[in-house]
C-alpha cells in the first residue's frame, strides 16, 4: 500500500487566498508522490506480500494493502515552502550482496504507517498487510482509539477484517460471531453455554494485538505483538513530521496499493531527474527539461542518511520516511493533483519490469547491471549502499517471502484504479457514488422523456413540447454515456502510452 500526506506552506502576501490551490499536479507517493518540491516528506512501509485468501480482486502484490490520490489543499500565504509526506507500503524487495558490513538494521523494531486516518471508516474493520503481516485496523469506540490486531480469529483462522463492529463496539468475527475487544480479549462466544466454563477467557481465545498510535493523522503500528513491546510507544515514537500538524501548512492525505517493491519505490522518491520525462503532461515539467543535478550524501548511518540536493536538504529516516526541504518562489510552490492521474499508475509498468530484470540478472549484480555516471543518482546509490551495509541488501521478510516474484498480472489489473485506490479513499468513494447516481438519473430522465413522447398522443402535445422532450431525452442519454466513459476512465482503468503523449 501506499499512503502519503502533503503539507504546503506559502508566503504571507498580506491577505489569505480564499481559493484552495491543490499542491502538485499529480499526487506522488507513496513513491515520490510528487517531484516539484519544496519541503517534502514521505513515509513508506515495507509491507504487502500476496495475500492467499478471500479478498476482493485487488492488486495483491508484494506491497502494503490498498493505496492514491485524494488531494485537497487550502492555501495559506506564508513562507515560500512546501512539504510533502507520503506513507507507502513497499513490497518484495531485491537482494544485493556486498562485502560492506555495518550495524544490522532491525526491520521488525520500527514503526510503520498503515493508513491516513481520513481514509479509515470507523464503522468497519480494514484489512492491511505490512511487513508481510496480515492485520486488521478498526476503531475501538470503547477506548476511542484505532486498534491493530492480527487478522485471524483464533477459532478457525477466519479473517477478522471480513467481520463487523457489533453494537457494543466489539470486533465480531464473520464466521461464528466470536467477539473481541481492543486488547484482543475474547468477550463472547455465542456457541458456549452460559452455565458452562468461561471458555472465552482462555488464553487460546485471544487475538494478538500490535502496539499502535496516531501521529500526523496517520495510524502507525509496531510489527511485534510480544507483550514486552506493549509499552514501546513510551520508549520509541514514530518519526515526527511537525509540518503536518502545523496549521500554517496545508495538508493532503492519500493512499494507493502499487505492485512493485520497496527498493524500487524508495529509489523513485530519491530521484528528481526523472520528473521532466516520467511526469510530462502531469506536472509542470518540460519533457526536454533534463539538466545536471548536484546531489551528494553528507552523512549515512544505521538510521538512514542526510543529503544535499542543490537548494534542498533531504533526509532518509529508515525505513519509512524521506523528506526534502527547499525554498521556492510563491508561484512555484503551487500545483494541483488529480485523483485519477497518479504517478504511481504510470510507473507501474516500468517498475514492474525493472524489478524483474534486476531479479533476473541477480540482485547481487545490481551495481554491475546499472550505470550511474552522474551526480543526479547520488541518493539512489546512497540508498542502495545503506541497504547493503545495514540490511544485507534486502528487507528482512523472515519466512514470509520465498524470493520469487509473483507472475505479472494483465495490464488492466496492473493499472487498475478502483481496487487499488478508490475503495480505500474517502473522497474518491464519495465522488464515485455521486457520479454513478448522476448517470442513473440521466438515464431515467432520458427514458421518461422518450416514454412520454411515445405514449402521449400527438394532438395532446404541442410540437414545441414534443421537440423539447425529444431533445431532453437525447441530451440526457448522450450525457449518461459520456459520464459512464468518464467514470470508467478515471475510477477504473485508463491506459497510458508515453510515446504518444
Amino acid at each position: 500500500m501506499q499512503q502519503y500526506s502533503v503539507s504546503h506552506k506559502q508566503h504571507e502576501l498580506g491577505k489569505s487566498n480564499q481559493n484552495p490551490d491543490p499542491l502538485w499536479k499529480q499526487g506522488s507517493m507513496e513513491a515520490l508522490r510528487t517531484s516539484s518540491f519544496s519541503l517534502f516528506q514521505f513515509t513508506t512501509i515495507p509491507a504487502r506480500l500476496p495475500r492467499p485468501r478471500f479478498e476482493k480482486p485487488m492488486l495483491n502484490f508484494p506491497i502494503n494493502h490498498r493505496p492514491n490520490s485524494y488531494i485537497s489543499s487550502t492555501s495559506h500565504h506564508k513562507e515560500p515552502e512546501s512539504r510533502l509526506s507520503t506513507a507507502a507500503s513497499p513490497a518484495v524487495s531485491t537482494v544485493i550482496h556486498d562485502s560492506q558490513q555495518g550495524e544490522k538494521f532491525d526491520w521488525n523494531a520500527q514503526w510503520y504507517p498503515i493508513m491516513p486516518v481520513c481514509d479509515l471508516d470507523k464503522r468497519v474493520p480494514h484489512a492491511k498487510r505490512v511487513m508481510g503481516l496480515d492485520v486488521v485496523v478498526w476503531w475501538d469506540r470503547n477506548e476511542s482509539a484505532w486498534k491493530v490486531l492480527d487478522d485471524r480469529c483464533p477459532h478457525r483462522l477466519a479473517p477478522l477484517s471480513e467481520g463487523r463492529i457489533d453494537q457494543w463496539g466489539r470486533l465480531q468475527c464473520v464466521y461464528h460471531g466470536w467477539c473481541f475487544n481492543g486488547s484482543g480479549d475474547c468477550k463472547f462466544i455465542p456457541q458456549a453455554p452460559p452455565e458452562g466454563p468461561p471458555v472465552h477467557t482462555f488464553k487460546n481465545a485471544r487475538v494478538a494485538v500490535y502496539p499502535s498510535t496516531v501521529q500526523n493523522d496517520i495510524v502507525w503500528f509496531w510489527p511485534n505483538s510480544d507483550p514486552q513491546h506493549r509499552d514501546i510507544l513510551a520508549k520509541q515514537k514514530p518519526p515526527c513530521m511537525p509540518e503536518l500538524d502545523d496549521p500554517s501548512y496545508t495538508k493532503s492525505m492519500g493512499n494507493r496499493e502499487i505492485p512493485y517493491g520497496y527498493e524500487v519505490l524508495i529509489e523513485n522518491l530519491m530521484d528528481p531527474a526523472h520528473v521532466p520525462y516520467a511526469h510530462y503532461g502531469i506536472m509542470q515539467a518540460d519533457r526536454e527539461g533534463g539538466r545536471p543535478l548536484e546531489i551528494s550524501i553528507k552523512k549515512s548511518d544505521l538510521n538512514g542518511f542526510i543529503a544535499r540536493q542543490e537548494a534542498a536538504d533531504t533526509r532518509f529516516i529508515a525505513p519509512c520516511v524521506f523528506s526534502a526541504f527547499t525554498s521556492l518562489g510563491a508561484d512555484q510552490s503551487k500545483g494541483s493533483v488529480s485523483p485519477a492521474e497518479t504517478k504511481e499508475q504510470r510507473h507501474t509498468l516500468v517498475f514492474s519490469s525493472q524489478e524483474r530484470k534486476i531479479m533476473d540478472t541477480g540482485p547481487s549484480n545490481w551495481q554491475k547491471s546499472c550505470f550511474f555516471p552522474t551526480k543526479s543518482d547520488a541518493q539512489v546509490v546512497g540508498f542502495r549502499r545503506w541497504l547493503i551495509k545495514h540490511a544485507g541488501g534486502q528487507v528482512d521478510w523472515g519466512t514470509k517471502f520465498g524470493g520469487t516474484l509473483p507472475p505479472s498480472p494483465p495490464r488492466e489489473q496492473l493499472l487498475d484504479r478502483y481496487w487499488s485506490h478508490v475503495t480505500n479513499c474517502s473522497s474518491c468513494r464519495v465522488a464515485y457514488k455521486g457520479l454513478n447516481a448522476l448517470e442513473i438519473a440521466l438515464q431515467v430522465i432520458a427514458l421518461a422523456s422518450g416514454g412520454i413522447v411515445a405514449a402521449v398522443k400527438q394532438e395532446m402535445l404541442s410540437s414545441a413540447a414534443r421537440n423539447t422532450l425529444v431533445a431532453i431525452a437525447v441530451l440526457c442519454f448522450v450525457g449518461s454515456r459520456w459520464l459512464s466513459h468518464f467514470v470508467y476512465k478515471n475510477f477504473h482503468y485508463h491506459d497510458y502510452n508515453h510515446a504518444i503523449r
